[in-house]
């Protein structure tokens, strides 16, 4: 690249005609998009080489806004049209106008399209700016598009998959003239309304439907080349204002799309079709259906993407590999969180129509190139199935809270609200539930609402709810045929507390395995650890103070990977000093130790661990926020870890009654799901370990959710194999 020239490059008009600049692009709010410049009587884009939140302030100003949040690279918002106006743009952000900024200078540059930058503006404008200076692309904007089923089966079932297609005009409906109509705009025309995939229509049938309608042609000529992630990205024509507008020769263009797996209404084949398809490509980490972190499965083990170059092409064949629509956004810098583990992909450059991830050009990755803080992640459309309208949360403080009402017919057909029983109500229901509402992750899940009294609903309809946490909806999840329930007063009913961001707690696997060996440590050394119950019973019976315990010992780091910070959910009032250790303890439980034989017995009692928490160290550019001294503030924060170092006390199992053998260790961190959490997969971290009565061999030590299917049968597979078969 050259490098930008160091004067300021000369202002295209005279000083007293500001330069014109607009927002452009799909899908976008009023206050962000492409940036677009109007020079020499034409529009173009600026690269986003060297661009910075600097330049983002000064394009904002010059819009009306106060200042920029942020700016996007790579076409995020679309690729613009037309010439790349300016390249290289460095701002120091107190300028007047970009064109004041150093650059290339205009028209000079080595950039294409995919590289447009956009810049999203803080939603305030300045004030007494006259020109609004947010010049629309085109006063026909084509922001809603539905499908009207017509067969009258259709109608009744959810998700709509064919009918006509019919874009929002005014305050109504308009539909499109299918002349030049291609499998193109119908693949588009699906991915936005959250289909993989598009099917081969009747059009004679329709035809004969739609010549007793009559029908208002808005939109023409849709040419889509299959890879937009919207229709208003197609090239298209509206009708003229006064023109009558015809089709003739034409009909209303229809389409049929053919939904993913998992919104597919014929169960018999969404199973077949669930069981077969082995995915190589997963979300993690999202609050809501179809978003989350993308990993891909390589040598048997996930990991990330890195977000160079990231766009909503790649973003959307992720999507509907995955069974989703096309993208909404390609989220770059790990807005989902951050993964652990390898880094597999850089600079994915997917042109929209392959298959999967793995068929697009990408780089293979060193560590010098990318970090989990430039993880990639998506938003994929997803089908409307109307599961939000059929529950509804009352009498919160804010719309994120409430006691739980769920949508009932009786057999004459007539809907009314009813009451959840808040018995064995737990963190995971309280996760469907904030799903299904599309409020996010749970925070909490409450079995008493007396505190939230708020509508005139008290009869209980549904009791011994009991969810996986993965389910769509509640209805989805096992509960009791009729209900029962012990405290059947509406003060008892289930509530929850729901949130946009969750933590997310996860082991550092590598470190346990390069940590453990074994100690023989004397009982007069251990009175404080009986007293935590941090040893087996047989102590008990020892001859105290003569003789040793057997210890393994390892280090446990506990990384939080998530958006929110880890804390825990009693308040300091109720945290229970610990005298030997000298310190608060503000979990009962934090977590799990165990030694697991073949059968998945325990074959060391393991201890059940409660710990001060408290950030150890952080990731560059994130301070420590949380320390145990002087009954400190208890927690975890984002981007920090927690460090149980293998020679504290209690960190440890007590193996004195362990044979020689194989077995599987298990760490399991926030075992009751006490804290909510993004991801609960991933609290569990195991390791191969070997035994043969004086030392010991940790293999295979990872994540609960890291390696595939295949790998981890063969990994739960090692205990019952005998110590000579193994390497």
């Amino acid at each position: 690249m050259a490098t930008p020239a160091p004067s300021p490059s000369p202002s295209p008009q005279s000083q007293n005609e500001r330069l014109k600049v607009r927002l452009a692009g799909y899908p976008r709010k009023h206050n962000e998009g492409r940036v677009e410049l109007f020079y020499k009587g034409e529009w173009g884009t600026i690269c986003d080489d060297d661009f910075s939140i600097s330049n983002a302030n000064v394009l904002c100003r010059q819009l009306g806004f106060v200042s920029a949040t942020g700016w996007t690279h790579s076409a995020k918002y679309g690729k613009g049209q037309g010439k790349i106006w300016l390249d290289n743009v460095l701002c120091n952000g107190g300028e007047k106008s970009i064109d004041s900024c150093k650059s290339r200078g205009w028209g000079n540059s080595d950039c294409t399209h995919d590289e447009d930058a956009g810049v999203v503006c803080k939603d305030e404008r300045i004030p007494g700016f006259v020109d609004s200076n947010v010049i629309d692309v085109n006063e026909n904007k084509i922001e809603e598009v539905r499908l009207r089923p017509v067969v009258a089966m259709a109608k009744k079932r959810l998700p709509i998959t064919e009918g006509v297609v019919e874009v929002k005009h005014k305050d109504g409906w308009a539909q499109i003239c299918d002349l030049g109509w291609t499998i193109k705009n119908t693949r588009v025309v699906c991915g936005m309304l959250g289909f993989p995939h598009e099917k081969k229509v009747n059009k004679n049938f329709y035809k004969l439907y739609l010549e007793r309608q009559k029908s208002y042609f808005h939109v023409h000529s849709v040419a889509c080349t299959g890879t937009e992630v919207h229709l208003a990205a197609c090239p298209l024509e509206f009708s003229k204002r006064n023109a009558t507008s015809s089709c003739e020769g034409g009909m209303a263009a229809v389409v049929s799309c053919m939904p993913g797996p998992q919104f597919m209404q014929n169960s018999g084949l969404k199973k077949k079709l669930k069981t077969s398809v082995k995915y190589n490509v997963r979300l993690k980490g999202g609050a809501r259906l179809g978003e989350g972190r993308v990993e891909v499965l390589k040598d048997n083990e996930w990991g990330t993407v890195c977000d160079d170059r990231w766009s909503l092409q790649s973003a959307s064949v992720v999507c509907r590999e995955l069974g989703f629509g096309s993208a909404k956004e390609a989220l770059t810098g790990a807005r989902m969180g951050q993964g652990m583990g390898p880094i597999y992909m850089n600079e994915v450059k997917c042109l929209g129509q392959e298959k999967s991830i793995w068929n697009c050009p990408f780089k293979n990755i060193t560590s010098e190139d990318c970090q989990h803080m430039e993880d990639a992640a998506v938003r994929c459309s997803v089908p409307y199935m109307g599961l939000e309208s059929l529950i509804r949360i009352t009498g919160g403080r804010t719309r994120y809270e409430g006691r739980l009402e769920v949508l009932s017919s009786d057999s004459n057909g007539t809907q009314s609200w009813g009451l959840i029983c808040g018995e064995s109500w737990s963190t995971k229901e309280a996760m469907v539930a904030c799903r299904q509402l599309g409020l996010g992750y749970a925070n909490q899940g409450l079995q008493e609402t007396w505190y939230w009294d708020s509508s005139n609903v008290t009869e209980m309809i549904m009791s011994g709810v009991k969810c996986t946490g993965n389910e769509m909806s509640l209805s989805q999840c096992q509960h009791h045929k009729t209900v029962s329930c012990q405290k059947s007063a509406a003060k008892f009913a289930a509530g929850v507390i729901c949130s946009d961001t969750a933590s997310d707690l996860i082991l550092n696997a590598p470190l346990v395995q390069q940590t453990v060996y074994i100690e023989d440590r004397p009982l007069h050394m251990l009175y404080c650890a009986a007293e935590e119950d941090c040893l087996s019973k047989s102590a008990a019976k020892a001859n105290w103070p003569y003789g040793h315990r057997r210890l393994l010992r390892f280090s446990s780091q506990i990384h939080n990977i998530g958006r929110a910070d880890f804390k825990p959910k009693a308040g300091r009032h109720s945290w229970v000093w610990h005298a030997c250790h000298g310190h608060y303890h503000s979990m009962d439980i934090f977590t799990h130790y165990d030694l697991l034989n073949a059968n998945g017995s325990k074959v060391a009692e393991g201890h059940k661990a409660s710990f001060c928490l408290e950030d150890t160290d952080c990731q560059e550019g994130v301070s420590k926020r949380y320390e145990c001294a002087n009954f400190g503030d208890q927690g975890i924060t984002v981007g920090c870890w927690d460090l149980y170092r293998h020679d504290i006390d209690c960190q440890w199992i007590d193996i004195t009654d362990v044979k020689p053998g194989n077995y599987i260790l298990q760490i399991v961190i926030n075992p009751n799901h006490e804290v909510a959490e993004s991801d609960f997969t991933n609290n569990a971290m195991k390791c191969n370990c070997k035994y043969d009565g004086h030392r010991i061999w940790l293999h295979n030590c990872h994540v609960g959710d890291a390696f595939s299917e295949e790998a981890e049968r063969r990994f739960e597979k090692y205990p019952g194999q005998l110590n000579n078969q193994v390497s």
